[in-house]
């Protein structure tokens, strides 16, 4: 029994993985008319990463998830620039004149990007969850909830 959730667990991140480098490759193509294989593994990684996020136990605020895919698909494209792009000489994307940039693999204009668009992969990573493998969709919070203890000192009057 333990093999087969293993095989379904395996099956589901597959499933992700491969919706992720789709999407990826299809929203490269819209926005710059072409894309290139290595996007569609960048893409996989990352909605399998970012789709992880919210999985077992209370998901972090919506706001933090954002951020972590942010990052995420930052480092994900800087390391994968520098094997494509630096190392094998393929010269897929050069962000060399835009402002804020790292060895012309990644920038701050496109890291905020991937933050705007880290919270609508999270709800499609979420909601391919749903229809394929009938898992609940997770509550999502926007923002961290304030804790406030009953200890802690009450305003003067």
């Amino acid at each position: 029994m333990r093999e087969r959730s293993v095989a379904v667990s395996v099956a589901k991140r597959v499933v992700i993985f491969v919706a992720g480098g789709l999407t990826y490759g299809l929203l490269e193509i819209i926005w710059r008319g072409y894309s290139h294989i290595s996007m569609f593994l960048v893409g996989g990684v990352c909605l399998v990463i970012i789709g992880s996020m919210d999985e077992g136990g209370e998901a972090p605020c919506l706001l933090w998830q954002a951020c972590l895919g942010s990052l995420t698909i930052t480092v994900m494209e800087f390391t994968s620039g520098v094997i494509v792009n630096l190392v094998m000489g393929l010269d897929v994307w050069d962000y060399s004149q835009l402002p804020l940039n790292a060895m012309g693999q990644i920038c701050l204009p496109y890291s905020v990007l991937w933050l705007l668009l880290s919270i609508p992969a999270i709800y499609y990573e979420d909601i391919l969850r749903h229809f394929l493998f009938r898992e609940s969709i997770p509550h999502q919070k926007w923002l961290p909830e304030v804790m406030i203890s009953e200890n802690s000192p009450k305003k003067a009057k």
